[in-house]
Formats: C-alpha cells, sequence, structure tokens
C-alpha cells in the first residue's frame, strides 16, 4: 500500500530496532543466554519497567565496535530497501561506558554501519545522542558534554529519554543547555507514559524543535493549540504506543487527531522489533488505520526532513527526492 512511497524516520533507538535473528546470533557469539528475554523469535516484556529490563539485556549481545556497525548497517539496509532516504538513530554513550566498549568505540561503530549503509543504498543517516533520565541528571549532562565535545559531524541532536516518571524535566535543563550550546538540535521524550503537563514542562523548560511522542498532548485542547503554534514536531511512533498501552487500539489514537488540529506530525518505529512494528508497519497503518491519503502521509514525510537534524544543502537534497 506504501510500498512506492518515499520514507523517513526521526525516532528509533539503535539497539532496540535490533532483529531477533540478529540478536540471537550474537546470543549464540558470546554464548549468552537470553532465553528469558527472547523466546520464539519475539522479545518478552510485559510493562515498561520490564521494556526497559528487556532493552538492556538484550544489548549485551552486542559488545564491540564491529558489532555496532554491523547492528547499525543491518537497520538502515532494511529501511533503504523500504524505500527510506533518512533516518535518525538514537544512542547512548553510557551504553558503550557501560558494557565496557567505551564510548568512542561505540560511537565509532555506529559510524562505521552508517558509512557502509550509506556507500550501498544512498540512505542518509545522522545520530542523536541521549541521556537516560533514570540514571540520575548528572549521566545526562555527562552525556550532553560528550556530544557537544565529540566534534563528530554525524552527531546533530541531544535527546532525554529513559523512564520518564523519574525527575520533573527541569532536573535535566543544564544538559539541554549544554546540547543548545553546541549548536545541536533538541529534541525530548515526553508525553509517553506520562500526561500533558510532560508536554508542556518540556516546551516551558527545553524549548525543543521536537519532541519525541508527545501524543499525550491531546489531553489539554490548549496544549495542542500551543504545539501547532509554535511548530513543534511530534515524533509519533503508533505501533509503540499501543503496545505500551499509552492508548487501547489504534482507532483511540490521536495521529489524525494531532494532525487536523494544526500539530507538525511525523512517523516513526521507536524500537520496532521489541513493539511488534516496522517503519513499512507504521507507515501502513498511517494509509490504512488511519486513512491518510498518500499526498497526506507525504506531507508527513517531507515534515520529517524539515525538522531533520542535518545542514541545509542535505535537506534541500533530501526534499527532492520525495
Amino acid at each position: 500500500m506504501t510500498a512506492h512511497l518515499k520514507k523517513v524516520e526521526l525516532h528509533c533507538h539503535l539497539e532496540g530496532a535490533a532483529s531477533p535473528a540478529l540478536t540471537l546470533a550474537q546470543a549464540r557469539k558470546y554464548n549468552i543466554d537470553i532465553g528469558a528475554y527472547l523466546r520464539d523469535g519475539v522479545y518478552v516484556w510485559h510493562d515498561f519497567a520490564s521494556f526497559l529490563q528487556c532493552y538492556d539485556k538484550i544489548s549485551e549481545v552486542y559488545k564491540t565496535e564491529e558489532d555496532y556497525a554491523l547492528l547499525t548497517e543491518t537497520y538502515l539496509d532494511e529501511l533503504a530497501g523500504i524505500g527510506t532516504i533518512y533516518s535518525e538513530l538514537i544512542v547512548s554513550p553510557d551504553h558503550g561506558k557501560r558494557i565496557g566498549l567505551g564510548a568512542d568505540a561505540y560511537i565509532s561503530g555506529v559510524c562505521e554501519g552508517i558509512r557502509r549503509a550509506k556507500a550501498a543504498s544512498g540512505i542518509e543517516a545522522r545520530l542523536i545522542v541521549t541521556g537516560e533520565r533514570h540514571f540520575g541528571p548528572e549521566s545526562v549532562i555527562g552525556a550532553a558534554e560528550y556530544a557537544a565535545k565529540a566534534q563528530n559531524p554525524l552527531i546533530t541532536g541531544f535527546n532525554l529519554a529513559g523512564e520518564e516518571r523519574m525527575g520533573r524535566v527541569a532536573d535535566y535543563s543544564r544538559a539541554f543547555d549544554i546540547a543548545r550550546d553546541a549548536g545541536m538540535g533538541l529534541t525530548i521524550h515526553a508525553g509517553e507514559v506520562c500526561g500533558a503537563f510532560s508536554v508542556a514542562d518540556a516546551l516551558d523548560v527545553v524549548r525543543p524543535a521536537r519532541i519525541g511522542h508527545g501524543v499525550r498532548a491531546i489531553e489539554d485542547a490548549d496544549l495542542v493549540r500551543r504545539l501547532a503554534d509554535q511548530g513543534t514536531v511530534l515524533e509519533v511512533c503508533p505501533g509503540s504506543n499501543i503496545a505500551l498501552n499509552v492508548f487501547p487500539d489504534f482507532p483511540s489514537h490521536p495521529l489524525r487527531r494531532l494532525k487536523e488540529a494544526g500539530v507538525r506530525v511525523t512517523i516513526s518505529s521507536d524500537d520496532p522489533p521489541f513493539f511488534h512494528t516496522s517503519l513499512q508497519r507504521e507507515y501502513e497503518l498511517a494509509a490504512g488505520i488511519f486513512a491518510f491519503s498518500d499526498a497526506e502521509i507525504d506531507e508527513m514525510t517531507r515534515t520529517g526532513i524539515e525538522a531533520a537534524f542535518v545542514d541545509e544543502t542535505t535537506r534541500q537534497a533530501l526534499l527532492a527526492r520525495i
């Protein structure tokens, strides 16, 4: 239904994009037992907290620079195969440190994967460094400082992810100041697990160009108008939202209502195999369940490119491909 449409993804966690087949091969390579977290080709979790635990456990089978090059290349090749021309991958230098690889080698491997994929298909990709709020403000500040000092042309944005119920946005404001001063694009997870107030907090404190998810804004009509008026882009991931019970089913999901209210929205997959989805499926949902026309889907894709954290030359080249 949407195979002919060009696609863009702004919101995908790299480790969360690891296919079960690749993860199983990695687990066998390192003789790691992940049977409690991967059964019959499906990742196993039951709520947001156990999802985070599963995510961390699965990530443990990716250990070396080459492992991360392979993971990145594999996912970007998958995206290119469905007509995706641009992807932003959310990465955590802290994760590289926690697994004993180190932030530099971790990022180097991911960048090598990006280069390989681009050479093969022409897909463009950039990295969004994220701080994880459940590790505390100092950890998030460290991630921002790493991104600011990296001088890596593929690192173009900064994000705050993790357990949304931990702390208020203001606790992490220093990290965003560091990233902003370094000229990075700013996005932040909000309005997913927590309600509309978390989106308002993000707008007030961070002033981001984009918000990851943001869909709980629908609970506050004034906030929806504010998002529309300010032109803040929402990185909407319907499949993820249903999998995590943010909304009970697709008919109750507010993607169409947000767009019709004038909010700038894009479509992404978040942690696709964990949520039994893919970017292809998200585009199919847009056309099917949400009944968007090809022109409306192209408009959301263009919004993604307009909101992408890239230089203007790259942006115009991407727009010309739609």
